[in-house]
């Protein structure tokens, strides 16, 4: 049984560097994960004014929950970013990072200019659902 995510690329859709969709086969676990944010250790969020440092630290955030979950970048099957900035520019340079960070695992995304985001000087957020096969159980 196929236990891995299938990206989805429509050919007879624009080109673009993420899937168009994701399928999850049947029997995985499926991992919803709250938004990565750009927090440190201290609770704070570094990097004010930069998407792109502040999107690299959500993306490691991502990858520590993950990991917590026993999964990883390659088991997620679909992502929402959110930037709060109405800039297209600003979008784009979180987007690059991230984008770099999942490498050829292009998986399903939305990017979102949103207004605000929750914690003081936060710029960047990535939402995440992912899907592992189950763990075995000794019987």
């Amino acid at each position: 049984m196929n236990r891995h995510i299938s990206l989805i690329h429509a050919t007879n859709m624009a080109s673009v560097d993420y899937a168009y969709a994701s399928l999850v086969p049947a029997g995985m676990d499926m991992i919803f994960l709250a938004g990565a944010c750009p927090l440190n250790q201290d609770r704070q969020v570094p990097y004010p004014g930069d998407y792109a440092l502040q999107a690299e630290l959500c993306v490691e955030n991502l990858k520590e929950a993950l990991k917590a979950s026993g999964a990883t970048l390659k088991d997620v099957a679909y992502t929402r970013v959110l930037v709060a900035s109405q800039n297209r520019d600003d979008l784009v340079s979180a987007w690059r990072v991230i984008r770099t960070q999942f490498g050829e695992h292009d998986v399903p995304s939305t990017l979102t200019g949103v207004t605000v985001l929750g914690y003081p000087d936060q710029l960047v957020e990535i939402e995440a659902v992912a899907a592992v096969a189950p763990a075995r159980t000794s019987r």
